[in-house]
């Protein structure tokens, strides 16, 4: 094939993705080898490609990748979730633009409409993640409501009914009236914001006495069934056993006493009203109290509203405010600072609300799982850091309220035969649930036209919690061959803020379901923020278009950019000139394999140089090689690549290639070479997880490939002794050649000048190397001396010195008359920094890191006056 002459990504990332799906790469069943399995954290159908998709994704695909190489069966599993709320909002807003109202469709009408949106606009992330150079499996596609995958959700949901562990309750739960469903504590986001604390005045029935009440929340009054005091509070206990009267509604209600009242707060008396706020329903509960709820499932007051039905709370927090002070009820504000429960999916805010609802018991089967990662280590976090949040969570873990007031989703599957709040059954389907009716009631003559599916739906992650099992069919069919070879998974790759939602309850159904643990790793990545440490959101139009970033850099430049400044569970300060760098390094790379490609091989001898420097790449490839494997057990991804970053940019391009690169228009020997050329397919297979459709064009221009030969599918390499005298041997040596190359910039002596080297040896020689410092120094001889060298230029290294005469390649006297000016100029700034360390007042009185660097400048001028002097002595 003909070498284009630049890389261009974007002619060459879909020839290579196509060939790679052409040859089913990808494609992964059990066999003999050893599995290794990912499973995708399943995007939402709602969701298009975004930076924390890009990093997520990537971060998957280098451990697939490098799995695939070491000969493993890699098998990552992609999905997508059905994304209850999200999805049915984006339907609901659909038909709203078409004119029609969800609740003029029945549910099979709105199920097609769901049903319809999806297909036509779900799963385009998906096809994103394709050209960001994802190795799923895509034939394993899944979907949560896959009919295999809705199966698994219902047939758990009645085992766990049948164990005892789920069961309905009327609680008081997170409403979102936006979405207008129930959200489970773990969904409620809660937020400080400034608000006003509302100090109402209720008369004391039959007396001239008020009982003044402080509030955030003055439009719930007219759900209030009782004040409340501390028996302890001497200011009240006259009131125990009066009644008051509720400003505007002039509900009578009883004072009641209880220690749950704080006397500190506000005026020591607490409204109680029990249908809004979870603590005053318990107080309700214990004092038998009336529960009167003022509000529609939107957050509009109903009738017990009086004259503020049908408008919103926040509408009537304003308007009831200023009646109440026109009537006199109202004696002050005052600014106050509360935390406000919000939907972390609308962003609405919550409305605790009394509600029928199916919760499963949680505190025994978090057990195991807590066991599994604080104990036993069955499964380990990374970074470590995170332990301490999940035992949190799960030692104060709450039954999770799993039924949704939604349509789209997994349908409850219990039935109800009566009027009575137990006349249910739960089953699988309708004609399991006719079975179990006719047997609880007795009556044979039950159809099926008298049973009526739970309106709701489960929770999303009640369906996600299984995706690690469910992918495989492990809880329909749980002894089938895949399950038995693919799970548990090995690694999981996903953002910390899904730690409780997900990652936590998958451990759960994992030793529930399977008594095993769902997968051995958890690798938590940061946030995406840009450089001014801003989470990345469309409304601060900080967060770059994935795509168009794929387009400007090509999607190795972006997979590079990305990984380069991400370390494990810490947030990534995005930058585009990341994405530059990852491109720069795909065009170091082209650049490099162009110019050995371009080189004629002779039959030749080998130079001593060109030996040398392959026998010493050869010892620091394996030794790079032995820290990434390190830097992979302990999921440091970006520290590997940033290992073989510099590997293959510093040691293999801009020292080995110019080691062995032949002289100008002359052919190089054959046997460097192959080597170079063995190299160069090392340093790509190394490099293939990360940027995988550069190393692949690279791979097949190197060569002619048969498809079972593509790099994609080849070994990656084994890691070997590497010789560490040979690696601090080429350091030393570097740092000669580097003195050399100093001296000829600041000395303007052109590279075409060769030059002699005189050694002054301390603890090392240069005599292992001297044939590649010749090379790249242009040294004509390397000489060995037992004392300074008049008139010659010098430079250290370590213990040794080193000197280059320059009698006739610069000027003497020029270069004499610029030492002593640098001379003068380093001595008046010595004397300047003396004199300041010399004031006892600065020296006392400023910060000690102040001081401490101006020392540090007296002792380096001091240092550059020595150098100096000894340059200005061997000229002269």
């Amino acid at each position: 094939m003909q070498i284009p002459s630049k890389y261009e990504p974007q002619k060459v990332e879909e020839r290579w993705y196509a060939y790679w799906e052409e040859n089913d790469y990808f494609t992964s069943i059990p066999d003999d080898r050893e599995p290794y399995t990912i499973v995708i954290p399943p995007p939402n159908v709602t969701g298009v490609l975004h930076m924390g998709h890009m990093l997520n994704n990537t971060l998957q695909d280098v451990l697939i990748r490098k799995a695939r190489l070491e000969g493993k069966n890699a098998c990552w599993v992609p999905g997508m979730d059905h994304a209850s709320i999200a999805t049915e909002a984006k339907v609901v807003a659909k038909l709203k633009e078409e004119g029609i109202s969800k609740s003029e469709l029945t549910r099979e009408a709105f199920l097609k409409q769901a049903w319809d949106w999806t297909n036509a606009y779900g799963g385009v992330i998906l096809k994103q993640l394709r050209k960001l150079g994802c190795s799923c499996d895509w034939k394993r596609t899944k979907f949560t409501m896959d009919d295999d995958m809705s199966a698994s959700v219902i047939k758990v949901f009645v085992d766990l009914y049948h164990k005892g562990l789920i069961y309905r309750g009327y609680r008081m739960v997170n409403w979102d009236p936006q979405a207008k469903t129930t959200l489970s504590d773990e969904e409620v986001v809660y937020e400080e914001r400034q608000g006003l604390l509302y100090y109402l005045a209720y008369p004391v029935e039959g007396s001239d006495e008020i009982v003044t009440i402080a509030t955030t929340r003055p439009e719930t009054i007219l759900g209030d069934t009782a004040i409340c005091i501390n028996p302890n509070d001497e200011r009240y206990r006259h009131l125990k056993g009066k009644k008051a009267i509720v400003p505007i509604c002039n509900r009578v209600i009883p004072i009641i006493e209880d220690n749950y009242v704080d006397i500190e707060f506000g005026t020591g008396c607490l409204k109680v009203t029990p249908a809004h706020d979870e603590n005053d329903k318990n107080l309700g509960d214990k004092h038998d109290l009336e529960v009167v709820d003022i509000f529609n499932d939107d957050a509009t007051l109903n009738a017990n509203g009086l004259h503020y039905e049908g408008k919103d709370r926040f509408v009537v927090r304003k308007e009831i405010a200023k009646e109440l002070e026109e009537k006199g009820f109202l004696g002050k504000t005052e600014p106050y600072l509360n935390k406000v429960g919000t939907s972390e999916r609308t962003k609405a805010v919550i409305e605790p609300r009394l509600l029928d609802q199916w919760f499963l018991k949680m505190e025994d089967l978090a057990k195991p799982a807590l066991e599994a990662v604080m104990e036993k280590g069955e499964v380990r976090l990374f970074p470590k850091k995170f332990e301490n949040t999940y035992r949190h969570w799960m030692e104060n873990i709450r039954d999770w309220n799993v039924s949704r007031q939604l349509w789209w989703g997994q349908q409850i599957p219990a039935y109800y035969f009566g009027e009575g709040k137990d006349d249910f059954v739960v089953a699988r389907n309708i004609e399991e649930a006719l079975e179990l009716a006719k047997a609880r009631t007795q009556n044979d003559a039950l159809t099926a036209n008298d049973l009526n599916q739970d309106p709701d739906v489960l929770d999303t992650w009640f369906s996600s919690w299984l995706w690690p099992i469910s992918v495989f069919g492990g809880i329909l069919a749980p002894d089938n061959p895949e399950i038995k070879y693919y799970y548990p998974t090995n690694d999981l790759v996903t953002a910390p803020d899904i730690l409780f939602f997900w990652v936590a309850r998958m451990i759960v159904a994992g030793y529930e379901f399977r008594n095993e643990r769902p997968f051995q790793n958890v690798y938590f990545t940061g946030l995406v923020r840009d450089k001014q440490r801003r989470k990345m959101s469309k409304s601060l139009g900080n967060s770059p278009d994935a795509l168009q970033l794929i387009e400007n850099f090509g999607a190795d430049g972006v997979r590079v950019g990305l990984l380069l400044s991400s370390a494990a569970g810490n947030d990534l300060l995005f930058d585009e000139v990341l994405c530059q760098q990852g491109a720069n390094f795909a065009n170091k790379i082209w650049n490099a394999f162009r110019l050995v490609k371009g080189w004629e091989v002779a039959d030749l001898d080998q130079p001593r140089a060109a030996k040398i420097g392959l026998d010493w790449y050869t010892s620091r490839f394996n030794q790079v090689l032995r820290e990434i494997e390190g830097y992979f057990e302990k999921y440091r991804i970006s520290d590997a690549l940033m290992a073989i970053y510099k590997l293959v940019w510093d040691d293999f391009c801009s020292w080995l290639l110019e080691i062995v690169k032949p002289e100008y228009q002359q052919p190089i020997d054959q046997k460097t070479f192959e080597t170079v050329i063995f190299w160069f397919e090392q340093n790509l297979k190394i490099l293939h997880p990360f940027m995988p459709f550069l190393t692949e064009e690279v791979w097949q221009h190197i060569d002619e490939r048969t498809k079972e030969q593509a790099l994609c599918i080849a070994n990656w390499p084994k890691t070997a002794d590497f010789n560490g005298k040979v690696i601090l041997e080429f350091e030393f040596a570097s740092e000669v050649i580097s003195g050399i190359r100093t001296i000829r910039k600041e000395k303007n002596i052109p590279n075409r000048d060769a030059l002699q080297l005189m050694e002054l040896s301390g603890e090392e020689s240069v005599a292992p190397m001297d044939a590649i410092i010749k090379k790249l120094g242009n040294i004509t001889e390397i000489e060995t001396v037992e004392a300074p060298v008049d008139g010659a230029l010098s430079f250290r290294v370590k213990s040794n010195e080193y000197f280059v005469p320059v009698t006739g390649a610069i000027d003497v006297e020029a270069e004499i008359q610029k030492l002593n000016e640098e001379l003068k100029y380093t001595r008046g700034f010595l004397a300047s920094v003396q004199k300041k360390l010399s004031n006892e007042r600065f020296v006392n009185n400023a910060p000690s890191e102040v001081v401490a660097l101006e020392r540090k400048k007296a002792v380096d001028a001091e240092a550059k006056i020595e150098t100096l002097e000894k340059s200005l002595a061997n000229l002269e």
